[in-house]
Order: C-alpha cells, then structure tokens, then sequence
C-alpha cells in the first residue's frame, strides 16, 4: 500500500469522455483507442507488476531504467513464447503431415 492506496487501484483505468486512464507506476497515462478498457487495465496491471518486481529486486528508484528493464523482460518472455508457439505449430504440421500420408495408403 503506498499513500493509501493499494496495488490495484494504482493500476486502475477509467473511461472518461473516450479517454482511457491508466496508472502505471505511480504515472498515469491518457490513451485513446477501441480497446476494451478491462484489457487496458490488464495491461496495465501487467506493466506495473513488472516494473515493481524490477524495482524491488533491483532496488533502483530510477523509473526510466526500471521502464526499460520491464520492457526487456516482457520482450524475451514474448519470444520464449513466440518460440515455444512456433515449435507447436511445426510440430503440429508434421504430425498432420503423417496423417496425411498414412490417410493416403488407406484410400488407396
């Protein structure tokens, strides 16, 4: 709880006139956009965690270096994910691939 106000109401998004409002480390940010705003304030809340994980395990105050150590941590767990999708992906297409040629021999 920082100022009385715990984690999650920090990370809160309010739609106002059109306008998205999220807090995101102590900083609020006014975005515009067809989102639905309860996956803005995921995001939201997602980006705060990391930053104050980051924060915490780093002990640095700097938002700046904390921003950048969030987003490089949010990048490599996207391409872990990316890589680990594409593996399913090839492996599924061989697999489709066998069945294929084994549905093949059967019809003919």
């Amino acid at each position: 709880m920082l100022n009385g106000v715990d984690a999650r109401e920090r990370s809160r998004v309010a739609r106002i006139e059109g306008d998205i409002r999220v807090t995101i480390y102590d900083q609020e940010y006014r975005m515009r956009g067809k989102l639905d705003p309860d996956y803005i304030r995921q995001l939201g809340e997602f980006v705060d965690g990391k930053m104050r994980s980051i924060a915490a395990r780093t002990q640095t105050v700097d938002s700046l270096r904390v921003a950048v150590l969030a987003a490089l941590n949010i990048a490599d767990e996207f391409h872990q994910l990316k890589a680990q999708h594409e593996e399913s992906a090839r492996e599924m297409e061989e697999r489709v691939e066998a069945c294929n040629g084994l549905l093949d021999q059967v019809l003919k």
